[in-house]
């Protein structure tokens, strides 16, 4: 599998990202966020936290209009695969390609912790190798991280079986505890946790290990 990680300025988890990715097995190249087109051949583009152009004007909103944004809109309008984790959540929803928006967390604190997550789904490349219902651990770090939709979009994520992970103690007031939620496609995930600080047993635990080994071992298996 051939997977892209997108590097803004600001951008402080990318390299964190490329390790988990590499060690699920993935060919990973870094592409600067000026870039206009993808690497040939992605299968999968990864947009990764951080604090893109400082979060000047909303979280995410400078980076949307970055060259390579329209690149992975491209990408992902064609089939491709996308995750965009904290920031990289905040950027998905910037340029549609997830619905909602990431507001401000409810005690107006930024947060960092490890949180536990409750997996709603396992219909999803990014959440197969976990079992529904299961409860994992995974790191949080954000000031606006405050999942926000309103009532005709929440029914559709929840129908639509759209909602990824829940939070098992709500830390910054998302609706409905909401962690991550899925493309119609379902090959766009988007969530506030940190999964790629959790794949190295020295690093506090390994919860996020089975997204990136499950999405490798599709793509590579298609």
């Amino acid at each position: 599998m051939k997977a892209a990680v997108i590097v803004f300025p600001g951008s402080n988890c990318d390299r964190d990202m490329a390790v988990a990715l590499k060690a699920a097995g993935a060919d990973v190249t870094m592409v600067w966020h000026k870039d206009a087109d993808l690497p040939d051949g992605v299968d999968f583009v990864a947009v990764p936290g951080g604090f893109s152009f400082g979060d000047y004007l909303r979280c995410g909103a400078i980076a949307a209009q970055s060259p390579v944004s329209k690149a992975i809109v491209s990408h992902v309008e064609r089939g491709g695969y996308a995750l965009g984790v904290c920031n990289g959540f905040q950027v998905l929803t910037e340029t549609g390609l997830l619905p909602g928006a990431l507001m401000r967390n409810a005690g107006l604190k930024f947060l960092c912790k490890t949180s536990g997550l409750k997996v709603e789904t396992q219909a999803s490349a990014f959440t197969e190798q976990y079992a529904a219902g299961q409860i994992i651990q995974n790191p949080i770090a954000h000031h606006d991280g405050n999942y926000t939709a309103d009532a005709d979009t929440l029914a559709r994520l929840q129908g639509e079986d759209r909602v990824a992970f829940t939070y098992t103690h709500n830390p910054n007031g998302s609706v409905a505890d909401i962690a991550g939620i899925l493309s119609e496609n379902r090959r766009v995930l988007g969530m506030m946790p940190h999964p790629e600080r959790a794949v190295d047993a020295g690093h506090g635990g390994t919860d996020g290990q089975p997204l990136f080994a499950g999405l490798v071992g599709q793509m590579t298996a298609a």
